[in-house]
């Protein structure tokens, strides 16, 4: 049976390794283009090294963003680039009369999305799944794609109906901050690790505009509040209390300054997510008044104190351990920080 490969061809139903190695050194040696190919699909011959190579091409470009078929392959630059992701260029997305012959983009994947939605006579839903490893950049394409639609889907006609629409952008938007406070923490791979995993649901009526949103979380990492690997960093939440809070509140949560935790390992590391006064702003976009956060900020309080109390080993068994006498101290400040008022 003939086979063609490459345009020339053979008369064996598969190719030797000799012949796929001259092909790959062929393509590999040329002078294609490869940061001009948009879609891995075009890749060829389409193996792993190609397809790297062809990523590792486009990087360089400063192209971050390509198609693989109807999947989107996303890099993390590790550096800002706020001309990608600016509101003008969301609009320019959603008003192109063919938005997938742009340059691939996020913003293409939430406009098809949206558009399934507007185009069907009876609203069916429509998910996006965003995926990859530790330090992907899933946080920051969900961050994205939550703008995109609050941008997008807030096209109201009267001045009633944009106000709601503006409050509910405001409240997606803000929702971001609280959830990587006390969800993300810096690992070994990502300063701003999510450990939890989410789903967000954008509500929109039949004229599809943004009527509302919801959040379910789910699998958080819980035991992380009371250990952490070597290098790794406890829940943002924790440092940004202990940086951000002012001299009355430390002596309302008893955290005094330079105090020691051993549940909160690398406090002397600066961080962006570390700004307590963002968390606390959105907190109130969320609803969440100042008495309310006061005592959740207490509560984070006794956690660290109680991080603090070790035991006596008992040489019964049976018999309760004792506190060490310098950890009665901790208990006593750590039930006293926990205490709602």
């Amino acid at each position: 049976m003939l086979q063609q490969v490459n345009g020339h061809s053979c008369g064996s139903d598969a190719q030797s390794p000799a012949s796929l190695r001259e092909d790959l050194q062929e393509f590999l040696g040329g002078e294609a283009p490869l940061h001009q190919l948009d879609d891995l699909t075009k890749v060829n011959p389409v193996t792993l090294e190609t397809v790297l190579r062809c990523l590792q091409a486009r990087y360089m470009a400063d192209l971050f963003y390509t198609n693989a078929g109807c999947t989107l392959v996303a890099l993390n630059p590790f550096k800002p680039i706020p001309q990608l992701y600016t509101p003008e260029l969301m609009r320019d997305y959603h008003a192109a009369l063919q938005p997938q012959k742009l340059k691939p983009h996020i913003f293409t994947v939430g406009e098809q999305t949206y558009r399934n939605v507007k185009s069907l006579i009876e609203p069916v839903n429509q998910s996006i799944v965003v995926s990859g490893e530790s330090g992907a950049g899933k946080t920051w394409t969900s961050r994205c794609l939550m703008k995109f639609y609050a941008v997008v889907a807030t096209s109201p006609t009267s001045g009633e109906n944009y106000k709601i629409a503006e409050r509910i952008e405001q409240r997606i938007l803000n929702s971001n901050p609280v959830m990587e406070a006390f969800g993300n923490a810096c690992t070994l791979r990502n300063n701003n690790s999510s450990r939890f995993g989410k789903f967000i649901q954008l509500q929109l009526n039949r004229a599809q505009q943004m009527t509302g949103a919801a959040v379910q979380t789910y699998l958080l990492e819980k035991t992380r509040v009371a250990c952490q690997a070597s290098s790794e960093r406890n829940f943002h939440i924790f440092y940004q209390i202990c940086k951000g809070a002012s001299e009355e509140e430390r002596l309302q949560w008893h955290l005094p300054e330079g105090a020691t935790f051993s549940w909160l390992p690398n406090p002397e590391r600066t961080l962006e997510e570390d700004c307590f006064e963002v968390t606390r702003e959105a907190m109130l976009h969320l609803g969440i008044d100042t008495p309310s956060q006061n005592n959740i900020f207490k509560v984070l309080a006794g956690l660290l104190h109680l991080g603090n109390i070790w035991f006596a080993d008992s040489e019964d068994e049976a018999q309760p351990c004792q506190l060490m006498d310098d950890a009665k101290l901790c208990q006593d400040i750590s039930l006293a920080a926990a205490a709602p008022s």
